[in-house]
């Protein structure tokens, strides 16, 4: 007679549970009781109707993002995975999200409410709403310093206006921790630097992804700060409460930081423009004083003696001199305040910076290298220089 050890049968269910795929992906709906969260983090409850019941656990990680409060006798939808649990030989729900009944359109109710709650105390009113500076100095950036949107924005600026300088106020930007960070980040800002306007940045996702901006503090936050706010959250389609109060919405964070700076290209034009039409303006200027100075000469000629013209002439001959002489260092003033203006847009710019003996040091993933602790040893990497390309092999 063939026989089993209780951990081959054990191991054996189990792996018929992991190989079922409604089992591997599932949403389950039911009441919440034996709810217990854990000193470390852990939830672990029991999901039930009026004909059975389903253990659950949620670690830590997963629990953390939780948006919706979570007690007994609630009705609630639960996603993960059943398996079991070979140590008393149980099944359970290894639970990943939790969303109220409702789900989704529960979210969107919270935020029509919201929206409505702040827009009847003025805080979407455009009166309120302040201009954006149009040559900023500083920019402050509401982001993680890992999200795309950090990385899109230095890009844009770098090609647009590197003359302005950015100061990141590092955030999460999604999950249950991120609304008081975003705070935070507003407030130091606000609170410990010079900047002239703040762009609160975020890449796509979903509407659970974005919801840390539909959270109250957030929006309050944003309409309470001194310095000017650009919101560039999420693609084009995407609103959020954040989006209503900022002095103004960009419909991504590349198109934010546009918004927030001149484009350089578009002020050397200008600057070309304007002294080509001041030159031209002090060109006709000395060319009608000459014409007067001319037609005077002439008829001083038939009035005057030739001494007294003779004078005249040399006083002529003195004042186109000095009108000659002002009009050539009005025009080498302006020309030197040209060049002083190129030459510092030039050295800003990257070829300038690698010209200089400086080199950009990225990964193979294309990942710019600022730090040692960035690279192992034995690992490649690409390095630019003013004109040629090296790869390289750390060492050490």
């Amino acid at each position: 007679m063939q026989s089993f050890s209780v951990a081959e049968i054990t191991s054996y269910i189990h792996d018929l549970f992991d190989a079922d795929d409604i089992l591997a992906d599932i949403w389950v709906r039911g009441e919440v009781s034996n709810l217990t969260k854990a000193r470390s983090g852990h939830w672990y409850f029991t999901i039930k109707d009026a004909d059975a019941q389903l253990r659950c656990v949620m670690f830590r990680g997963a629990a953390r993002a939780v948006r919706v409060e979570v007690g007994a006798g609630d009705e609630i939808l639960v996603h993960g995975r059943v398996s079991v649990y070979d140590a008393r030989g149980e099944y359970q729900l290894y639970a990943d999200q939790i969303e109220a009944v409702g789900g989704v359109g529960d979210l969107h109710l919270q935020f029509e409410a919201l929206k409505a709650k702040l827009d009847a105390e003025g805080l979407f009113d455009p009166a309120r709403k302040r201009s954006i500076p149009a040559f900023p100095n500083q920019i402050g950036v509401v982001t993680s310093p890992t999200a795309a949107a950090w990385q899109d924005i230095n890009n844009v600026l770098r090609r647009r206006f590197p003359l302005a300088e950015l100061i990141l106020s590092p955030t999460l930007v999604q999950g249950a921790e991120a609304p008081a960070q975003i705070v935070r980040a507003l407030q130091r800002l606000n609170r410990d630097t010079a900047v002239d306007v703040i762009i609160v940045a975020r890449g796509g996702g979903s509407l659970e992804d974005l919801w840390c901006f539909n959270d109250e503090r957030v929006a309050r936050a944003a309409a309470a700060s001194r310095i000017p706010v650009i919101s560039g959250i999420g693609h084009e389609i995407d609103f959020t409460i954040v989006d209503f109060v900022a002095d103004l919405r960009a419909p991504t964070p590349s198109a934010a930081a546009e918004l927030a700076t001149p484009n350089r290209d578009d002020l050397l034009l200008d600057l070309d423009r304007l002294r080509n039409g001041l030159s031209a303006i002090l060109s006709g200027a000395a060319g009608e004083r000459a014409s007067d100075l001319g037609r005077l000469q002439n008829a001083l000629g038939f009035v005057t003696p030739l001494k007294t013209v003779q004078g005249a002439e040399r006083a002529i001959h003195d004042y186109r001199l000095r009108l000659s002489r002002a009009a050539g260092r009005r025009l080498a003033q302006l020309g030197e305040r040209l060049a002083h203006r190129r030459e510092a847009l030039e050295a800003a710019s990257p070829a300038h910076i690698l010209a200089r003996g400086y080199a950009l040091v990225r990964d193979e993933a294309g990942n710019i290298i600022r730090e040692a602790n960035q690279v192992s040893r034995n690992q490649r990497l690409n390095v630019q220089l003013a004109r040629d390309r090296l790869k390289v092999r750390v060492d050490d």
